[in-house]
């Protein structure tokens, strides 16, 4: 029996994964996480074979949680179930540990497929974001500036070359209006840029995005 964690700040998305979940014998829901920190302190009592996570967790963000548990429970694999689609996201979870990434409108069936291979210790790749993901670590060693950025500012940069607004992002990383447009405004000045089209240039340029 796989043992599951389920870290999500959505009552609904945690209803639907015990659904699904629950209808598989060899799979059991073992707890469940509104935060980051809720996450770390359920963790770190055991009994959880497989942690599932969303990146835009409240309270300690989804890639510092991955790499906080790396560090303190290396034997509990993560596989990140998100909203987000880009390869630089699905890059950053991996690189912080994560051992699977698979974006929420994937199926029922491939939720399962990607449990089961993460913990058999297995990587698992969502479909959509594999290409991308190829394309990411070619620019891995990308020079500075876009690799002096956090990974919050990276989650800012991919969503405005996506077109979302300030508000679309607050909404999707679970932070404020404010704390985006902060996030937004540090990017700039590291990557020495004054508008969004200046990135997008950036981005097609540095393989950042599907030109």
């Amino acid at each position: 029996m796989i043992r599951i964690l389920i870290a999500d700040s959505h009552a609904l998305l945690r209803e639907g994964l015990q659904h699904i979940l629950g209808a598989v014998p060899t799979i059991a829901v073992a707890a469940e996480a509104t935060d980051g920190f809720e996450a770390i302190a359920l963790a770190r009592n055991g009994g959880v074979d497989v942690l599932v996570v969303e990146l835009s967790l409240p309270g300690r963000g989804g890639i510092e949680l991955i790499r906080h548990l790396k560090h303190e429970a290396p034997s509990i694999p993560i596989l990140v179930l998100t909203l987000y689609d880009v390869g630089t996201h699905a890059a950053a979870a991996f690189r912080a540990g994560a051992r699977g990434f698979l974006n929420k409108s994937a199926s029922s069936e491939q939720l399962i497929t990607a449990i089961h291979c993460v913990a058999l210790g297995r990587p698992f790749v969502d479909p959509a974001v594999a290409d991308e993901l190829v394309i990411e670590s070619q620019f891995s060693d990308a020079p500075l500036p876009y690799a002096a950025l956090s990974d919050r500012e990276r989650e800012v940069f991919a969503c405005l070359l996506a077109g979302n607004s300030i508000k679309q992002m607050a909404a999707r990383m679970d932070i404020s209006v404010k704390t985006v447009s902060t996030y937004k405004a540090r990017l700039l000045e590291k990557m020495g840029m004054s508008t969004v089209s200046q990135l997008v240039q950036y981005g097609i340029e540095h393989h950042l995005l599907d030109a």
